[in-house]
């Protein structure tokens, strides 16, 4: 996917949220999605949930037959009432959200030495086990590329040291990462 404009960034935060008032108020999924072409392009994404700057859900999915704006309505519920990590996100905290949006580039298979920390994100798989780490947690702990590897083996529920066994795949991919604080609302 080609780089997105700031009207396309604004399009697919407004998708999410409006995906995320319904799933919280109706525990229901937006059907209602924009046909705008950049919504229907096939992709993949991860929606992250922050409530007054703390980690409140993060749900994604890699690119796949979906499309943008299927992919962003889908994982903004999931973000909001599926994270296992979290109790479901209630009405009250809803104007405290903050949505990051991470538009995902297809992974590409890739060896230790081609990672870079901070633009690479990670998918590590081996069976049916996978762990997926945005570019931004390296970046965020100030990982290097082995210690990134590592860190998204253990997200896989894998030895920390399973990327060296040829049979678990190392994929890298890019991620376009853009949030609502970008786009404070005209005053």
């Amino acid at each position: 996917m080609s780089s997105l404009g700031n009207r396309e960034k604004q399009l697919l935060l407004a998708l999410a949220r409006r995906a995320l008032v319904l799933a919280v108020r109706n525990r229901e999924a937006l059907k209602d999605l924009p046909d705008d072409e950049i919504l229907q392009q096939h992709g993949g994404a991860f929606v992250t949930l922050h409530h007054r700057g703390r980690l409140r859900g993060c749900v994604g999915q890699l690119p796949s037959k979906d499309t943008l704006a299927e992919v962003i309505a889908h994982c903004s519920k999931s973000a909001a009432l599926e994270d296992p990590r979290f109790e479901g996100v209630s009405a009250v905290e809803l104007p405290g959200i903050e949505i990051e949006l991470s538009v995902l580039s297809a992974p590409i298979e890739v060896t230790l030495e081609q990672i870079q920390p901070g633009k690479h994100g990670l998918v590590v798989s081996c069976g049916w086990k996978r762990g997926v780490l945005l570019p931004q947690v390296a970046a965020q702990f100030h990982w290097n590329a082995q210690r990134f590897l590592e860190e998204t083996c253990a997200k896989a529920d894998l030895a920390r040291e399973a990327w060296r066994d040829p049979v678990t795949r190392v994929q890298a991919f890019t991620a376009e990462v853009f949030s609502e604080g970008d786009f404070p609302p005209p005053q």
